[in-house]
Parts: C-alpha cells; structure tokens; sequence
C-alpha cells in the first residue's frame, strides 16, 4: 500500500499541461511556415527550392518556438524550491520540460551544431555563460546553470543543475 501511495504522489504530466504546450508549438509551426512562405516564396530558388524552403522553415520553426518559451517562461517564472503537486509550479515545470526534452535536448545531443552555436543555443535556453565560455557537453536545464569567464564544458560532459527530492526542484 505504501508503494502505491509514493507512485501516485510522482508527478505526471497531464492533458492541461500538453495542450498549452501544443498550441505554443502549433504557433511557432504557423509562424514559421507564414514567414517562410511570405520571405522565401516568390524566391527562385532553382532545383533546390523544396530543400530551401523547408531549411528555412525548421530554422525558423527552431528561433519562434525558443521565443515562445522564453515568453511562457517571463510570464510564468519557473523558480527553484517547492513544486507541489497540482501547482501553478508544477504546471509550468511540465510545459518547460515538454518544451526541452522534445524540441531542445535533441539538438544538444545530436551533435552537428558547432559549439561557438551552441554557446548561443543554450544563452537562448537561459543559461549564464561567462565571456570566452564554450559547451560542448550537455548542459541539462539551462535556466539553472551558471559558468564564469573563460570556462569549457567538455564534449562528452554532462551538467545537471538540480534535483527532485519529493517536490523540491
């Protein structure tokens, strides 16, 4: 019985917390396939323009959805400390994890993105990088992390900035 007490006190991420973080992912799909069609459109692109097209898309799909989860996370701060269960915490917590493990951690692990980009990619996230600090490790939740000046996060390094203890981030 105690056992299936603490399973059901984990967090679970639920329908509210997919929907919101859908339709933000929904608008950065509409912005950039609108923006693409609008900029690139009238184009002549020659043979490759399929391939053109749908380059800028992704790189666009990738610059609103950072903007739009830098806009949820100025509107709804994700702060250290209590998360309890069924909390406006809790809720943003989620969305923010949606938001890295599906569109941003795949980047970072993926390995093509030169480092002196993904120093930006990760600014972009929320982390605090000295000047002439580099990361080419993974750096799991920017928005937590830190790194003074002059510092290098090697290639196969892994930075995890916080912990779940019970409902404590």
């Amino acid at each position: 019985l105690y056992l299936m007490e603490e399973r059901d006190k984990k967090k679970k991420i639920v329908f509210s917390q997919i929907a919101t973080f859908l339709a933000l992912f929904l608008l950065a799909i509409a912005l950039a396939i609108g923006t693409t069609a609008t900029l690139l459109g009238a184009l002549p692109l020659g043979d490759f323009r399929g391939v053109a097209l749908t380059f800028a898309a992704i790189l666009l799909l990738y610059a609103y959805a950072l903007l739009l989860y830098r806009v949820f996370l100025y509107a709804f701060p994700l702060r250290e400390g209590e998360i309890p269960p069924h909390s406006s915490q809790e809720f943003v917590y989620h969305v923010y994890l949606l938001f890295y493990l599906l569109l941003f951690y795949p980047i970072m692990r993926g390995g093509f993105m030169p480092v002196p980009l993904m120093r930006l990619l990760y600014q972009a996230l929320g982390a605090k990088l000295g000047a002439n600090t580099y990361s080419s490790g993974i750096i799991l939740d920017p928005l937590f992390v830190s790194i003074g000046h002059d510092s290098i996060v090697g290639q196969y390094a892994l930075l995890v900035p916080h912990v779940i203890e019970g409902e404590r981030l």
